[in-house]
């Protein structure tokens, strides 16, 4: 089978490869919505997913919601709703209303976190979640449970201490852990050639003992077929993976950053054209499962939803003040 049966020879179904795409166009216009909020004053912070959103679609279709354990770092956008989050979820942590599934407003944007659907919430310093999935893992082999840990990080913390202690603890163990790289080529303003001696992330995984993958990180069906055999390794006891997927990052690193200082414009546009998004529609458009009056119809659904959680979270209450103390001292009644 050639090119145009590549989701088939994979095992996705015309349907599943339809709503990957749907994620990812909800993840860009939510996003972009949440960069217009910010900028007319009702929110104060966006750490965008634009440009990685093809990466997380496909690592989010590998894996099992509410089965294994997920702890993501704060451009996993487009993840969180593959997992179950909606635009609604996201527009009222935006907002840090009380009913955000995040933190209850606790957590600046970014943090995401959901006890529900095994999504741990992640700390602002980088990298931090990683030993904890790597923790997790251990449970699950102690426990003799099946499910997977996953952790996503981008380049820029594979530098960190936490990783490498990390992945190193994971490959000595043999742990049911997906250690998943989105390299978007800049750890705020440093470039990728910066950063490593080495060509990939993924080189650094046989240090540990364990397999690294590289891959494209615009492509969702590479992303996906990658993490796939990451998941099916880890969960038949076969140990560890690190899966680099490289992206670009197509918006600054934050809403307080300005990327002109550090890179071309005719770079970041060089980029456009190789987005994950236009990668994907075409795709779908080459395989006679999509069209201009399919797209149109998604963006007109997808902005109607949006719109409506913009102004449910507009409207939603703020956190009590009276519970500011909630989780970080102990409580009369507590065990």
């Amino acid at each position: 089978m050639g090119e145009l049966s590549r989701h088939r020879v994979l095992g996705l179904s015309d349907q599943q490869v339809m709503d990957m795409y749907r994620f990812m166009v909800l993840a860009r216009m939510v996003d972009e919505r949440m960069w217009l909020l910010n900028r007319s004053g009702k929110t104060h912070f966006v750490i965008s997913c634009q440009g990685q959103e093809g990466a997380q679609a496909g690592a989010g279709l590998a894996l099992q919601p509410g089965l294994d354990f997920i702890f993501p770092y704060y451009r996993d956008l487009c993840l969180m709703l593959m997992l179950g989050h909606t635009a609604k979820t996201e527009l009222l942590s935006a907002f840090g209303r009380a009913e955000e599934p995040n933190s209850g407003g606790r957590q600046m944007p970014g943090h995401y976190g959901d006890r529900k659907l095994r999504i741990f919430t992640g700390s602002s310093p980088v990298g931090t979640q990683i030993p904890h999935a790597v923790g997790a893992a251990l449970a699950a082999k102690m426990r003799h449970e099946s499910y997977v840990s996953f952790v996503s990080f981008g380049e820029g913390t594979s530098n960190q201490g936490d990783f490498h202690e990390a992945a190193n603890f994971a490959g000595v163990r043999k742990l049911p852990v997906v250690f998943f790289c989105e390299n978007n080529q800049y750890a705020i303003s440093i470039p990728a050639r910066k950063e490593l001696a080495c060509e990939n992330v993924a080189d650094r995984a046989v240090g540990y003992g364990f397999e690294g993958i590289a891959v494209d990180g615009t492509d969702p069906l590479a992303v996906y077929e990658a993490v796939k055999h990451a998941v099916d390794k880890a969960r038949a006891g076969e140990g560890p993976t690190l899966v680099e997927a490289k992206a670009y990052r197509l918006v600054p690193h934050s809403s307080d950053d300005d990327d002109r200082t550090y890179r071309s414009r005719e770079e970041v546009e060089a980029a456009k054209q190789r987005d994950s998004l236009i990668r994907m529609k075409n795709y779908l458009t080459e395989t006679e499962l999509w069209d201009n009056e399919k797209e149109e119809s998604l963006r007109k659904d997808l902005l109607a939803e949006i719109n409506e959680a913009t102004t449910y979270a507009e409207q939603a209450a703020n956190p009590d003040p009276a519970s500011l103390s909630r989780y970080v001292y102990a409580e009369a009644g507590d065990q």
